[in-house]
């Protein structure tokens, strides 16, 4: 008898532990998971390849009216335009670029560079005349390797600086290369290290602060 209650005990306690233990995951049909999961690759596939094709064919009528030799600061015509910008205006643009390229990406030009050789173009497309548009562009951070003197960037990337012509061209068109001191002296780098044609600043806050009192736009570059 006893050997019967606990027998029956056991059990209690069995099905008791099997209730409170987490739900198992429903079996489900292999063939069909793998069919929804091959769709849903393939859908994948010619959206990317469809977005592939759009973008080649768009890049064919891209214009580059301020800065030209980079595919990425291209601008396309646009039709039916019933907003303008102000090309009377004096276009005042503040940039910070606080980041570089990834590692793997060091042998080509500045992301950050080039979105603000892309937003000059896309102005000057729209019709502000290149004149009109002053653009300071301040580098702190990671954002200095962009401003390396080619030695300097050959040296701790293993390539040349990709960035030489696309800076020249920018301050051609008379924009102004600002570093941060700050991080100058944080990152070990001298003004030797450095372009000619940057600035130092003893902060980059202090340049913002006071380029904005002055009117210029700040925008945030971001090449993630």
């Amino acid at each position: 008898m006893k050997k019967v209650l606990l027998a029956v005990f056991t059990c209690m306690i069995g099905f008791t532990v099997l209730a409170q233990s987490p739900k198992l995951p429903p079996l489900f049909n292999k063939d069909s998971a793998l069919r929804a999961a091959i769709h849903k690759d393939s859908v994948k596939i010619e959206t990317r390849y469809a977005n592939i094709v759009r973008w080649r064919n768009l890049v064919q009528t891209a214009e580059y009216p301020a800065i030209k030799g980079f595919r990425s600061t291209g601008v396309f015509p646009v039709k039916d335009i019933s907003e303008f910008p102000d090309t009377n205006m004096k276009y005042k643009l503040l940039y910070e670029s606080h980041q570089k390229n990834p590692d793997s990406l060091m042998d080509k030009p500045d992301e950050n560079l080039l979105s603000v050789a892309h937003i000059i173009n896309m102005h000057v497309a729209a019709g502000v005349p290149l004149k009109n548009i002053s653009v300071v562009i301040v580098t702190h951070g990671p954002g200095n390797a962009a401003i390396l003197s080619n030695a300097v960037y050959h040296k701790k990337y293993g390539t040349n600086n990709p960035n030489l012509k696309l800076i020249g061209d920018l301050e051609n068109m008379g924009a102004r290369f600002i570093v941060c001191g700050q991080s100058m002296d944080f990152g070990g780098l001298t003004k030797s290290d450095i372009l000619p044609v940057v600035h130092i600043a003893f902060s980059a806050q202090t340049t913002f602060t006071t380029y904005q009192l002055k009117g210029y736009v700040l925008k945030t570059l971001d090449n993630k």
